[in-house]
């Protein structure tokens, strides 16, 4: 397995902001010890830039997470509305306006392919923050201190950008950079890698179409069109390994917490009846389990893995105690763990939905092309990989073997549901297909809603609002895009 550790002491901090604020922040006293930009080269920010998009995907996970019941907080608890403003920090303070100086640093020094890294980066960051929030700022985004309160872009604007930035990315990587200016270990995922960040933007642009597909914007042939420029093995996977300095932050914020007697959170039924045979029965007599549960959760040394129903008092589905919490040595809860971006395993998955769909696939329908299934085990199989288990069993059961014939949707989507296990992309899907229990098997609605005082009953959380922080600086502008909770984004409406 490819491991870049993390391994960066951030000795400078860039303080621009693309956001709007007060001029009270710029009137700081600045560090007689901190670079200034000039004395910054592009491999300084590289680093730093990286490990924040990564901690902003986390950030959005924390809320997003509990929406699709990957987890609960603990006990059973389930979410309630969220502004996601770790993630707004990350984006608009920290990974954006540094991007934004790798991006002058490497027109000036005639580096495209650094550049166009940064593009790759700029789309990540702005991609998810739109999904996050649906309109927000970005062509006006970096226009501080002379503009402090930026407009918000429409989301469909912003998808329009992206699709150009990562083009443009893409056009510069396939093509030589005579610079001799490369990313080298600050690049702490790729090693300065040019090919893997050419098939990384064909990924994620996509992940991005596919959110479009059922809007009627592009189409599921387009989406196979990049996906097969995309990632081509498990070596491909955008994952940043922390280090016994560095630790994981699931690590500290789940296990530590836990084992110092602080509240953490615990691994819903929505997951692990999707694994344990609940949803879909294994027919071999072999497999119990999948294999990748144990990697991700832990029930005390009982027989049966039962995870907490979403809103309850700690119940599990049969009404009994529920058992299932984060694994102290697990996947992503051990101390030197990683955070994952995007995977070889979920382009497949990709590529299965989008040729489930190009075959005239719908919601409910039952069988599809050779194409399609293939990328559904070949998905499963790099999802093994990545894992690091042998899932020959589990591919060979008749639930999971199921045949072209009888492929359905909620078979891909179970699938994808399970690798991206902790990645903020799976509430995207959740919403692409409107929450329902026929693509999201025995998918129900969290149990603390089914009160009448809730201003939300009944009701799937589908963005978040913005923070409080933007609407005290930025108030006109927040409130003009500001919208319910419950509100769809621009490619959820119909």
């Amino acid at each position: 397995m490819r491991k870049q550790f993390l391994n960066i002491t951030i000795k400078v901090l860039v303080l621009f902001f693309f956001i709007g604020c007060s001029d009270s922040y710029y009137d700081i006293n600045t560090p007689s010890n901190t670079a200034t930009v000039d004395q910054l080269r592009m491999q300084d920010l590289v680093g730093p830039v990286l490990l924040n998009t990564m901690q902003g995907q986390r950030s959005a996970e924390l809320s997003f997470g509990n929406y699709v019941q990957n987890f609960v907080s603990t006990g059973g608890g389930a979410a309630g509305q969220t502004t996601a403003s770790g993630l707004w920090l990350q984006v608009y303070l920290n990974a954006l306006p540094n991007l934004r100086i790798i991006k002058d640093k490497a027109i000036e020094n005639d580096a495209p392919h650094i550049n166009a890294i940064a593009d790759v980066l700029i789309a990540i960051n702005i991609g998810i923050a739109t999904d996050t929030w649906d309109n927000v700022p970005f062509s006006e985004a970096s226009e501080a201190p002379e503009n402090t309160f930026p407009a918000f872009d429409a989301q469909e604007s912003i998808y329009n950008q992206l699709f150009s930035i990562l083009d443009n990315a893409i056009s510069a990587l396939e093509n030589p950079d005579n610079s001799n200016l490369t990313l080298g270990d600050s690049d702490i995922v790729y090693g300065g890698d040019v090919e893997k960040w050419l098939r990384t933007a064909y990924t994620i642009k996509a992940r991005y179409q596919l959110h479009l597909v059922n809007k009627g914007v592009v189409s599921s042939n387009e989406v196979l069109a990049s996906i097969a420029n995309g990632y081509s093995s498990t070596e491909d996977d955008f994952l940043l390994f922390f280090d016994e300095r560095n630790i994981n932050p699931w690590y500290s914020e789940e296990i530590l917490a836990r084992q110092t007697g602080n509240l953490s959170k615990d691994i819903a039924s929505q997951l692990v009846s999707s694994m344990n045979g609940d949803y879909f029965p294994f027919e071999g007599g072999i497999v119990e389990i999948d294999p990748r549960l144990p990697l991700f959760a832990e029930n005390g040394g009982e027989d049966e893995y039962k995870g907490f129903v979403s809103g309850s008092e700690g119940l599990a589905p049969d009404g009994t105690d529920a058992n299932t919490r984060f694994r102290t040595d697990g996947y992503y809860t051990s101390i030197d763990s990683p955070l994952l971006l995007i995977s070889y395993a979920e382009a497949k998955f990709i590529e299965a939905e989008a040729a489930f769909l190009a075959n005239g696939g719908t919601t409910t329908s039952t069988g599809s092309s050779e194409a399609a299934y293939s990328a559904y085990l070949e998905g499963i199989q790099a999802s093994m990989d990545m894992y690091g288990v042998d899932g020959s069993d589990y591919l060979a059961d008749p639930a999971i073997a199921v045949g072209a014939d009888e492929l359905m949707l909620n078979h891909i989507m179970k699938e994808k549901y399970i690798h991206n296990f902790l990645n903020p992309e799976t509430f995207v899907d959740f919403r692409r297909y409107d929450f329902s229990d026929e693509v999201f098997v025995g998918l129900e609605i969290r149990q603390e809603e089914a009160s009448d005082d809730s201003d939300f009953f009944g009701q799937w959380f589908r963005r978040a609002e913005y923070p409080a922080t933007e609407l005290n600086r930025n108030e006109e502008n927040v409130l003009a895009n500001q919208e319910t909770p419950v509100t769809p984004v621009w490619w959820d409406r119909d």
